[in-house]
């Protein structure tokens, strides 16, 4: 059942003072958040983070944006300079079209005309989202192309890559939403997260998507931090191989527009999680039985709901290592998509059978036998076998040969080291614990 869509027919300055507030909101929200992740990180790593600066270290976020403000603001002169100018605006521009479509909170009365915590609410407002976010990877291609660098040429086509792929994924995850909703309004989407779990519902659950969709939430979780170019997919920027990606030669103002989309994007996404997958501005259970989530409390719910994910990126960031990008790419395209195509599969059957009444008695345990049989065959059935490579054992080898230096195979060994006797792991062991036995006998 999809509850009865709410007709937005705002006067103009409404609009404006929604569309300001929204802006307002996210930069300052962002100003916040880079405090919030060094501190995180200053507390995973055992140090203190930024405390020097005001109180508990927050003026340090302004003094950094004051500083990309003052900073000389050149570009080298190979740069094509309109698409060098224009690339971070587009990353700008998209990171807060999304915002547009979100609803913050639900109606409420400002200035006297009963309206929503949201700008905008359209029959396709998910589909907004998407496009907000595939529009993005124009500013990152224009970057590394306008900058006539090879390193930040290789950011961008990384980037690019990347982002469209886990965009796929992302998307078919938002299709599962659309299919059990019945609507592709971001507003429905969350008022049909509000109906009961259960029938009776004595102890007031909802039915939040996290819970009845869960393998589309996990798939978009891990899509979204693809999305961010963030740890552990922060390939296009990974300082080891291209330095900073398509923002090398990117410096003052410009430079501080790329790290601001960053962290906006991480808002953004953290938002639509929020709002397709956990109930939105509803309150989390089992605080709606002591504070309500009508009118202005929708927007303390939705908050609290965001920097939680907020803290999830930061937590992966200090936790996880960076992948190799064969291993992030075939992560997307050899499981998240068909994944996501398979759970798409079963969820329009689903839908279907209840809409026609099928979905009861024998055929309902006979799905729930044939999912159950499913997942546990790709459980242990799938994957490869792992054949060990052939040891070449060819002697001394020049390592130069090629005409630039390339490291030894398994079993070759170098021309300085050829007359070196290698001793074995358990040699290496056994001189080590007579040398601590000898180290004992001396203490």
């Amino acid at each position: 059942m999809t509850p009865e869509p709410f007709v937005m027919n705002d006067p103009w300055w409404i609009v404006a003072i929604k569309a300001i507030g929204i802006v307002l909101l996210v930069l300052t929200w962002q100003i916040i958040n880079v405090w919030f992740e060094r501190r995180v990180l200053g507390k995973m790593q055992q140090r203190k983070g930024p405390i020097m600066n005001g109180p508990f270290g927050l003026g340090q976020t302004l003094g950094d944006g004051l500083k990309f403000l003052l900073k000389e603001d050149f570009a080298p002169g190979m740069v094509d300079k309109v698409l060098y100018t224009l690339a971070p605006l587009i990353a700008g521009v998209s990171a807060f079209t999304a915002w547009s479509v979100i609803p913050l909170g639900g109606q409420v009365n400002m200035f006297g005309v009963e309206t929503r915590l949201q700008v905008a609410d359209l029959p396709v407002s998910a589909l907004v989202l998407l496009a907000a976010a595939s529009t993005a990877v124009y500013g990152f291609v224009l970057a590394g192309y306008s900058s006539q660098s090879p390193y930040s040429l290789l950011g961008s086509m990384r980037s690019s890559a990347q982002m469209i792929s886990y965009e796929i994924s992302m998307g078919l995850s938002y299709v599962a939403v659309f299919l059990y909703a019945g609507s592709m309004s971001t507003g429905q989407i969350v008022e049909a997260q509000g109906l009961p779990l259960f029938g009776a519902n004595p102890l007031g659950l909802q039915q939040w998507y996290w819970l009845l969709l869960l393998p589309s939430f996990v798939i978009y979780v891990i899509s979204m931090l693809g999305e961010s170019n963030r740890v552990p997919f922060d390939l296009p920027e990974c300082e080891s191989e291209l330095v900073s990606g398509h923002i090398t030669e990117y410096t003052g103002f410009r430079y501080a527009i790329f790290y601001l989309t960053e962290y906006i994007n991480m808002t953004t996404l953290s938002a639509i999680v929020t709002t397709l997958f956990l109930g939105g501005y509803k309150a989390i259970w089992p605080l709606g039985f002591i504070f309500p989530d009508t009118g202005y409390w929708g927007l303390l719910w939705f908050v609290i709901k965001v920097q939680l994910f907020i803290f999830f990126f930061v937590w992966v960031r200090a936790s996880l290592p960076r992948f190799r990008y064969d291993q992030f790419m075939g992560l997307g395209w050899k499981w998240l998509i068909p994944i996501s195509l398979g759970w798409v599969m079963v969820i329009a059957l689903l839908r279907a059978l209840t809409n026609h009444g099928l979905l009861q008695g024998p055929l309902l345990w006979i799905l729930i036998g044939v999912v159950v049989l499913g997942l546990i065959a790709v459980t242990f059935l799938g994957g490869e076998e792992v054949k060990d490579e052939p040891v070449v054992d060819d002697g001394p080898f020049d390592a130069f040969a090629g005409g630039y230096p390339v490291p030894p195979m398994p079993g070759q060994t170098l021309p300085e080291l050829a007359d070196v006797v290698a001793g074995s792991s358990i040699d290496t062991d056994h001189a080590a614990a007579a040398a601590s036995d000898d180290h004992r006998k001396d203490a």
